[in-house]
């Protein structure tokens, strides 16, 4: 069987995208991906066979190669980076097709932590894009927030099940049912990071109750001070 790569492509501009997955991207033979990742990449498809998926039917796809791949390689595409968000599908295609080479990419997540000047180092990242319970993760938002981490967050899109979507309105209510501070709390959403497209909003938690954002958002919550390095000068100075 031919090379599987899985690989990361930004957030959305070809700017986004490493020199080293473009190659990957530019020597392979198949692809397949999804309507918005293949886009960020299109620049780099020309003779390739391209399978566009959705959620539903990429299965099918995966199957339908599988047996006809020989020695021909394959890049799975991924908007953002491979190995945060993704791991429900990565996982599946390890079951397909056994071993995989992933590379990584610039994520969203890093994109947003750098526009609000909010340190990952000190922040917490969670991702709510899942498919099972995220009620274990409602909890770790509330700890971290309670604990005074600033938080990058992941929202859930799921128009279809209201009862699991959990975008930026749908937070800010849980926030404030939960006792949160809401009209005090700083954050931060951008959508479409990096694309001629991209939008932000920066303001408090309880504005956003009402307020729709696309599926490709992105949360900030900051709660970060300044501790430059000068406060602990007494290290070399003495």
């Amino acid at each position: 069987m031919g090379k599987i790569y899985a690989v990361g492509v930004g957030p959305g501009s070809p700017k986004y995208v490493t020199q080293v997955v473009r190659e990957i991207i530019q020597n392979c033979d198949i692809i397949i991906g999804y309507k918005y990742t293949l886009e960020t990449i299109q620049d780099f498809l020309e003779g390739k066979e391209i399978h566009e998926v959705t959620m539903s039917n990429q299965e099918g796809a995966y199957q339908k190669v599988l047996p006809v791949l020989g020695d021909r390689s394959l890049v799975i595409p991924f908007t953002g980076d491979v190995n945060f968000s993704e791991s429900e599908v990565v996982d599946r295609l390890i079951e397909i097709f056994g071993e995989i080479e992933i590379i990584p990419g610039i994520s969203s997540i890093q994109v947003a932590a750098a526009k609000a000047k909010v340190p990952l180092d000190k922040s917490k990242v969670i991702t709510m894009h899942v498919t099972t319970s995220i009620e274990e993760k409602k909890l770790e938002l509330q700890k971290a927030l309670i604990d005074g981490f600033s938080v990058i967050l992941i929202p859930r899109p799921w128009p279809k099940q209201p009862d699991k979507h959990f975008m930026p309105s749908e937070i800010a209510i849980y926030l404030k049912e939960n006792n949160f501070p809401t009209k005090d709390m700083k954050v931060h959403v951008f959508e479409k990071l990096t694309t001629k497209n991209e939008t932000s909003f920066v303001g408090v938690v309880k504005d956003l109750e009402g307020r729709e954002f696309s599926d490709l958002s992105v949360m900030v919550f900051n709660q970060t001070k300044i501790d430059s390095y000068m406060n602990y000068r007494w290290q070399w100075e003495n």
